[in-house]
Parts: structure tokens; sequence; C-alpha cells
């Protein structure tokens, strides 16, 4: 599992950085800049449940022993 969530992590990261070079900064609110905005957000938020996840199992395994 822990192999699973560092990978899914991994991709999460590349799906972020690929869609930061996809945006137009000088309007970054338009088109398919819009997308890949939403892109970045969601791929930020899925790193972070992902750790919150690890660190779930981390206390899980400290409480069982």
């Amino acid at each position: 599992m822990k192999k699973l969530i560092y990978v899914l992590g991994a991709l999460a990261l590349v799906l972020v950085v690929f869609n930061l070079f996809q945006i137009d900064y000088a309007d970054p609110f338009t088109g398919d800049s819009l997308i890949a905005i939403i892109g970045v957000v969601a791929g930020l938020c899925a790193v972070l449940l992902l750790i919150i996840l690890l660190l779930a199992k981390k206390i899980q395994q400290r409480m069982r022993g």
C-alpha cells in the first residue's frame, strides 16, 4: 500500500508540473490556461490527500503495536 501511495503521489506531481507549463501567464484565466490551473489545484489536492493517508497509516500502525 505504501508503494502505491508513493507512485500515485509521483504521478500527481508530474501532472502538476505538466499543467504548470500549460498556463499562459500573460492571461491565466482564459481558455486552456484556466483548465491547466484547475489541473494544478486538483493535483495538489491529490498530493495532500495522499500525505494524509500515509500519515493515517503510520498512526494506525503505532496504535496496533
